[in-house]
């Protein structure tokens, strides 16, 4: 008797409507634009192009050609070992992030942009797709000189990026805005995808389970398939620590931003978040959601700015 073939699952896309990654890949475009990536694809159980997501090489090589395909950026890469993100949510980010900026004022999809990019990483990835896709210019800090010096390799690799992104080093790891926000600098926006976990111990166990729902199998040996640094997966309190932290900083530089925003990727962690907010007197906080496949995050947005103070900023602007 013949086999019947095994059937992809059809999901509905939770990527933003904007998305140029709602479709699953095209990897016939994605090996025009880097012929680099064709030894890293097969065909799947479905019998579907596709990588082997397991595989840090494919999955590193796999942006490459997004980046190139989507994102005109020829060259992209990333020391070893360092964190290498997943596209489609990180592009999310930034849609979603335009929203909150044109609903404040439409006319703000005219203006120059600045944006700030706490934790901006070797891979530069948020600043890439902002740039590209609307334009906005863009400043990133890091605490490491690796990734900092990493990033501006990517920048200076690419003409289209030149002038329009920044990298600084934040000397001091207990500060966030503090020493990277320079006197009279504004920002529309500032971004952040915090370290998640309390410490490597919890990384790998978190990067086990993954592995284990995904296979379906035990998985002896961890093998975090996107790497990462310690500064970028985990730091003491995890999570809500650090955000309950970056609030009460950007209490201090109220007037110096337009949104604060963060992602959150444990909703436990919003009743301590918002509580913080509260002590900080926020004048307006937002809540917005994201899902990339069975994966469900929000971002979180304040502003210590009222309606008429936000008009102001934008007529400045």
């Amino acid at each position: 008797m013949p086999q019947k073939k095994k059937i992809h699952p059809t999901l509905k896309s939770k990527l933003h409507l904007r998305s140029k990654h709602r479709e699953r890949y095209n990897f016939k475009a994605l090996i025009d634009s880097c012929p680099e990536l064709a030894p890293f694809v097969a065909l799947n159980k479905y019998n579907d192009e596709s990588i082997d997501f397991f595989n840090p090489k494919a999955v590193k090589m796999l942006n490459t050609a997004l980046l190139k395909q989507h994102y005109k950026v020829d060259y992209w890469d990333i020391p070893k070992h360092y964190l290498c993100p997943p596209i489609p949510g990180r592009a999310d980010y930034i849609h979603h992030i335009a929203d909150l900026l044109w609903a404040t004022n439409p006319e703000s999809k005219n203006s120059k942009v600045k944006c700030l990019d706490i934790g901006v990483g070797a891979n530069c990835i948020y600043p890439i797709i902002g740039n590209a896709t609307y334009g906005w210019a863009f400043v990133g800090s890091d605490i490491d000189p690796i990734s900092i010096a990493s990033a501006n390799k990517i920048i200076a690799s690419n003409p289209s990026l030149k002038g329009n992104i920044e990298v600084r080093l934040q000397s001091n790891p207990s500060h966030l805005f503090q020493g990277i926000v320079q006197k009279d600098e504004r920002f529309d926006l500032t971004i952040c995808n915090p370290p998640f976990h309390t410490s490597l111990k919890e990384a790998q166990a978190g990067s086990i389970r993954k592995l284990k729902n995904l296979k379906q199998k035990k998985t002896p040996k961890p093998i975090l398939n996107f790497g990462g640094q310690h500064n970028e997966l985990w730091c003491k309190g995890g999570e809500e620590t650090f955000v309950r932290n970056m609030i009460y900083e950007s209490k201090k530089i109220a007037t110096s931003c337009l949104w604060f925003t963060t992602l959150i990727s444990k909703q436990s962690h919003l009743k301590s978040i918002y509580k913080t907010l509260e002590k900080v007197k926020a004048i307006q906080v937002k809540t917005i959601p994201m899902g990339q496949g069975n994966k469900l995050s929000r971002i979180v947005a304040w502003t210590f700015l009222n309606k008429k103070q936000q008009q102001q900023w934008l007529d400045i602007n």
